[in-house]
């Protein structure tokens, strides 16, 4: 297994930016994919971006293309999600997640993300 912990959740206005963290442990060595999901209030939670970690493949969902960049720092076990001109329906917890099989099973505590109009 994997253990994820986010961090750089918190309150923006509208058009402003945020960066997250995760950090991977345990058997980072598995990992063949990380991706950032997020689950606003009342809705199901849905892919945001995605990485391949050996590769260099990246993907979006099409509301965040243009605004959101998913990178890694191999050396640290990280991933980030820089999210810029945020909308306020970006707001939602965002959930860091890593898949060392067929598809993404372990997953972050989640941080909060809310922008302001």
């Amino acid at each position: 297994q994997v253990q994820l912990a986010e961090s750089g959740g918190g309150l923006v206005q509208t058009g402003g930016s945020l960066r997250l963290s995760c950090v991977a442990s345990g058997r980072t060595f598995s990992i063949k994919d990380m991706g950032w999901f997020r689950q606003a209030s009342g809705k199901e939670r849905e892919f945001v971006a995605g990485r391949n970690w050996s590769g260099v493949g990246t993907y979006y969902t099409d509301s965040v293309k243009g605004r959101f960049t998913i990178s890694r720092d191999n050396a640290k076990n990280t991933v980030y999600l820089q999210m810029n001109s945020l909308k306020p329906e970006d707001t939602a917890v965002y959930y860091c997640t890593a898949r060392l099989g067929v598809q993404y099973d372990n997953w972050g505590q989640g941080t909060q993300v809310t922008v302001s109009s």
